[in-house]
């Protein structure tokens, strides 16, 4: 593991996010695909999955990255419930579950008498429902799960709420992958990776989703396409796609990119003050300077 430097110029960008008066800096490498990454906001230290690798790793402030769970059932996204417990999808098993100590708690696994396709991403709501994607990923390449039938005749959107029922809340994506939700969670965003934008429910007060429109279109150019989310603290969206990592207004105006010299896959909102963006891209984990903070994961 070894760290390098890359810094790059986004030609007629007004730069407003990210301070590129400091350079990007990769901090892990020798992975074979990074994912899932996530911030401890106590404890400070940094989870991440590495898909075809079959582990879970976890960085601590000043260490090396070490061995957290392996196997872990090829692992992707990843996420914190309420009480700090890990929150995770499992590509080779088709479910979601949560590890505490040294167990593992199915959280779904089926829908409608049939597994799951293979559950991607997750977030875990304040009031504690989960909402996850369950594209075909982790069934059609050897690595990601295996190569397997897909069981599922959609690749939807699940909700599982805080009393343990799972509902399907949207079925008319092509390839949901990365989700986030707004700072005072009324919306939830959705990356449609196939169809290359974000899309966008209005959450009710009993937690229902409702409307859906395309909320913004997502520079993108062969894999790199809209892949992971994440909403800051002053209702930005950042969202992978072409060249690193694409920044919209709360709007769904086109701010900024930051450029990263890997495909990126996904990314989380770390350090002290929120302020770091952690990036998960292939081989390596980079570490980009924001100048606003992102949104504790609990």
């Amino acid at each position: 593991m070894a760290d390098a430097e890359f810094s790059a110029d986004v030609a007629g960008s007004r730069l407003r996010i990210w301070d590129d008066s400091v350079p990007l800096a990769r901090i892990v490498t020798g992975l074979r695909f990074a994912e899932g990454p996530l911030w401890h906001p106590v404890d400070h230290h940094l989870t991440f999955s590495d898909i075809p690798g079959n582990r879970i790793y976890r960085l601590r402030e000043g260490g090396s990255a070490s061995s957290l769970v392996a196997p872990s059932n090829h692992a992707n996204g990843n996420a914190y419930d309420d009480e700090g417990r890990l929150v995770t999808c499992e590509h080779a098993t088709s479910r979601v579950v949560r590890r505490d100590g040294d167990g593992a708690t199915v959280l779904a696994a089926c829908w409608e008498g049939r597994e799951l396709n293979s559950p991607n991403d997750v977030i875990v709501a304040r009031d504690g429902a989960i909402f996850f994607t369950d594209p075909p990923f982790g069934r059609q390449t050897r690595g990601f799960g295996g190569r397997r039938p897909i069981p599922q005749p959609v690749n939807g959107v699940y909700r599982i709420d805080p009393d343990g029922t799972l509902l399907r809340m949207a079925d008319d994506f092509d390839m949901p992958n990365g989700l986030c939700l707004s700072p005072d969670q009324r919306t939830i965003f959705i990356a449609d990776t196939a169809r290359r934008h974000i899309g966008s429910f209005a959450i009710a007060a009993d937690g229902s989703c409702h409307g859906g429109k395309v909320w913004a279109e997502v520079p993108s150019e062969g894999l790199a396409a809209p892949d992971g989310l994440k909403c800051d603290s002053a209702g930005n969206l950042l969202c992978s796609g072409k060249g690193g990592v694409h920044v919209f207004d709360p709007r769904g105006a086109h701010v900024e990119c930051i450029p990263v010299p890997e495909l990126v896959a996904n990314f989380t909102h770390g350090g002290a003050d929120l302020k770091t963006l952690f990036i998960a891209a292939s081989t390596s984990i980079y570490r980009a300077r924001l100048t606003v903070p992102g949104l504790p994961a609990f």
